[in-house]
């Protein structure tokens, strides 16, 4: 593995791309977290009243390092809520839905931000997908825009020119 990230770091791919060496990894890391949750929630109260484990499901998550296939655990009673991928989500978006909600503030379509997204990450999103993050903050956005103003905003505004001077015998750059 040393020597496979060594050759793709030398020739300018990514590590975590679709076909980066780091992409297994992350790969078994969210696993074994989903694995780790659902230890968890099997506490002795759910075994007790006859929760146990029952399989896996495969999902496909979309990441900024493309598509990965995981397999996430369940249990019998359906009463398990990971929290790493929560249950029907298919785009692992922590460092994704900031970004998008902020193309979607500058006034962009859904269709210029799904391709922008493409373009940057090689990941797909649908519109529907898009619609579904923009809608959890638009509340939040709109809390924002009528909030109460304050009374007063103090401003500092500080300006300067820049000039080359003689300093020593070298030339170099004062603001005055």
């Amino acid at each position: 593995m040393r020597d496979k990230a060594l050759e793709q770091l030398r020739s300018g791919q990514s590590l975590t791309g679709k076909d980066g060496v780091f992409a297994p990894l992350l790969k078994e890391f969210i696993e074994s977290a989903l694995e780790a949750e659902m230890s968890t929630h099997l506490d002795d109260f759910e075994r007790l009243s006859g929760n146990k484990r029952n399989g896996k499901k495969s999902k496909t998550l979309k990441t900024d390092s493309g598509e990965i296939e995981i397999t996430t655990p369940q249990d019998r009673n359906s009463s398990f809520e990971p929290q790493l991928v929560k249950k029907r989500e298919t785009v692992l978006a922590d460092n994704l839905a900031p970004k998008i909600i902020g193309l979607y503030g500058l006034g962009m379509s859904f269709r210029d931000i799904s391709n922008h997204v493409k373009e940057m990450y090689d990941v797909e999103i649908s519109h529907s997908t898009l619609s579904e993050i923009t809608d959890r903050v638009i509340p939040q956005v709109k809390a924002w825009q009528s909030r109460p103003l304050e009374s007063l905003y103090p401003i500092v505004w500080l300006d300067a020119m820049h000039y080359k001077v003689r300093d020593e015998g070298r030339v170099v750059s004062r603001a005055v």
